[in-house]
């Protein structure tokens, strides 16, 4: 059997570089807190709590003074940072150079329109973590619209500023794009900003090409990974025997029945590790 892992896959360059944050200073403090979970995979947060990483959450934040702590790629609203200022607390900022660009750039809309009478849209997952540092950036009044058929909810008689979540799909964006400009009102203005990441969009083509030629597909990644589940869904389109785990011991062997290629792939948030520890897993059995 023929275990190929996608070399394309696994932690994107935000992901990478908020991880390297922690481990480089957990080598020399020993103990840091970050809030939110590190990267939606269960498995590498657990190793990481290992080494001294402790998860906290924004209720926890405004109760501690006089510590460090970690801000992780997904970005956080202005209402953090200053929460942090009044506790004493140093931030070590992992936002992902991305996330944070477009934070700026969603702000700069925000505060140019001093009457606020125009609609700034985030095409998003509401509730996601970069959804509601995004959010912030409006004192909360962007509207998250999460998939192409909500864009009918918006008022096209008036000015339309569209973003979107780095991780979206490009097709849905587009689908957006399209239909406001079919029917934004003479009258208002419709501009938008494409800031979704290339790294996590050109993902899409070539886990096509990935899934497509092997027998079996394991998308390895944690059950919050909505860019995860994205990548896994397009395993799904091109071969139906694509199955989503989380790790090794998840594996039924019943999957690999007459199959002589399998394909081991995975979201940003999956550990190159983690998919490694999958192939062995195989191999040993």
């Amino acid at each position: 059997m023929n275990i190929e892992i996608d070399q394309d896959s696994g932690f994107c360059f935000g992901v990478t570089r908020a991880i390297g944050k922690a481990e480089e200073e957990l080598a020399t403090e020993g103990t840091l807190y970050c809030l939110g979970d590190i990267v939606h995979n269960g498995q590498e947060c657990e190793r990481l709590q290992r080494m001294g990483l402790h998860t906290i959450n924004h209720d926890d934040l405004r109760h501690i003074r006089d510590t460090k702590v970690l801000l992780r790629a997904h970005g956080e609203p202005p209402s953090t940072y200053e929460t942090a200022t009044q506790n004493h607390i140093q931030i070590i900022d992992a936002t992902c150079p991305v996330v944070l660009h477009l934070q700026k750039r969603i702000k700069q809309q925000y505060d140019a329109d001093k009457m606020h009478s125009q609609q700034i849209v985030i095409f998003g997952e509401k509730g996601h973590a970069e959804v509601l540092g995004l959010v912030g950036q409006t004192e909360g009044t962007a509207i998250v619209i999460e998939s192409p058929e909500e864009v009918q909810t918006l008022d096209f008689s008036r000015d339309i500023y569209l973003y979107s979540q780095t991780t979206k799909p490009l097709d849905g964006f587009r689908r957006i794009v399209e239909y406001i400009q079919q029917h934004i009102s003479p009258e208002a203005h419709f501009t938008y900003f494409d800031t979704i990441c290339r790294q996590v969009a050109n993902q899409i083509p070539r886990v096509r090409e990935f899934a497509a030629r092997h027998d079996v597909i394991l998308f390895v990644c944690g059950k919050k990974s909505s860019n995860g589940r994205v990548l896994f869904k397009e395993c799904q389109r091109v071969n139906p025997r694509s199955f989503m785990i989380e790790s090794a011991h998840e594996i039924d062997f019943a999957w690999l029945h007459d199959c002589r290629s399998v394909g081991i792939s995975g979201a940003t948030s999956t550990p190159r590790w983690l998919m490694e520890e999958c192939r062995d897993y195989i191999r040993s059995i």
